[in-house]
């Protein structure tokens, strides 16, 4: 016999991991919205991301990837994905020209990724949109609640995982 009630199940539908994932769901979603109307994001790019050819992995090149460029192991670790799984998400915005592979200057038999002109004003937009749905966000819930769910989940994620 259970100790789960089968009368009352709604807390598998509202526990705290389920809501988190739904509101960063939304937020990425805002954000690729913004994005696709920014006039810096090239035309190419704003039509797959309107029409939702870019989507939340997308962003995690966008997130993970220094200005100075990484190996893909490191870019993938930073990401929480595998290597193959990074890979061919490398080869697709490679396709697309946010990023670049070259040789790493500290290891000839290392490839770096970098991001392009084209990446660098994609990350403009990534920026001010996220800036953007901050402020959406803000401005629906109140700047208090605001504050104080970044700072929470602040201090969630930096927590060690037992």
């Amino acid at each position: 016999m259970s100790d789960i009630p089968s009368s009352d199940d709604r807390w598998r539908q509202t526990h705290l991991g389920r809501l988190i994932g739904h509101a960063m769901r939304r937020f990425d979603a805002r954000v690729l919205q913004l994005m696709a109307r920014d006039v810096r994001v090239p035309l190419a790019l704003s039509h797959l991301a309107a029409r939702d050819k870019v989507g939340a992995a997308h962003i995690h090149i966008t997130r993970h990837l220094s200005l100075n460029g990484d190996r893909l192991t490191d870019l993938a670790e930073r990401a929480g994905m595998t290597k193959q799984a990074m890979a061919a998400l490398v080869a697709q915005c490679e396709a697309w020209g946010l990023v670049a592979r070259e040789e790493d200057p500290h290891d000839a038999r290392a490839r770096r990724v970098r991001f392009t002109e084209t990446g660098l004003a994609w990350l403009q937009a990534f920026r001010t949109s996220v800036a953007q749905a901050e402020a959406e966000f803000r401005a629906e819930v109140g700047e208090e609640v605001a504050t104080v769910v970044m700072l929470g989940l602040e201090v969630y994620g930096a927590g060690a995982i037992a």
